[in-house]
């Protein structure tokens, strides 16, 4: 596994890495456990071979090599191939979970809308819905990898969006990572950042794709 981040990619990581207090100008990864990153070029013994990134002290290394290990991690419970009949996302915490007959079959960490506070009441308010729903359709060909639409807004939404006069919004779904950021894995949940769905890394889609069936009960919980 290798990840290798240009000036660009850094540019976005920035305001994640920043508290380290290091001007990051490069970095790579060559295992799960070895992160290199760089203030500047340099040769020492430290270096990467052939590139002239120092490494860090391990003060350094810890938080970002936690933020790159594969998709797996901030997921508990072990893969089953048990039939899901309810999702149940709870916004306070950043988790969803898969469950068969009430019981809890695997929880994934999430990042939301970037208002994840309170449910959504109109289109652009970057807010996640609070509510029970169900999946009402899926997106093989969707630009976040895969999708599973949500059916906000339902009746009471829309109810609800009309005596205010404002649109409900929607376009509501769990998906994966934009084109060119599968790389990012779990880091992605470090932010929210969509504009109110429910994202998981492309590795953990898939997983969620392959158990969940449109018609499958949603809860979304404060």
């Amino acid at each position: 596994m290798e990840y290798l981040l240009d000036g660009g990619l850094l540019s976005w990581l920035r305001p994640l890495l920043e508290p380290h207090a290091v001007s990051f100008l490069q970095a790579g990864v060559t295992t799960p456990g070895l992160v290199f990153l760089s203030a500047g070029r340099g040769t020492g013994e430290g270096s990467r071979a052939g590139t002239g990134v120092d490494t860090l002290k391990l003060a350094w290394v810890i938080p970002v090599c936690l933020a790159l290990t594969p998709a797996w991690v901030g997921s508990t419970n072990a893969p089953s191939a048990e039939v899901v009949d309810r999702i149940v996302v709870k916004k306070a915490d950043h988790t969803l979970s898969l469950l068969s007959h009430g019981r809890v079959i695997k929880t994934y960490h999430v990042s939301l809308g970037p208002n994840p506070v309170g449910p959504k009441r109109k289109q652009g308010d970057g807010k996640t819905p609070e509510g029970t729903y169900v999946i009402d359709s899926r997106n093989a060909a969707s630009k976040f990898h895969l999708s599973l639409h949500v059916s906000y807004p339902n009746a009471a939404d829309r109810a609800r969006a009309k005596a205010a006069g404002v649109d409900p919004g929607g376009d509501i779904m769990i998906h994966g990572l934009g084109p060119g950021f599968d790389w990012v894995g779990p880091l992605q949940r470090t932010r929210d950042w969509t504009a109110g769905c429910i994202a998981v890394t492309n590795a953990q889609i898939e997983e969620i794709w392959a158990r969940v069936k449109v018609g499958t009960v949603v809860e979304i919980r404060p």
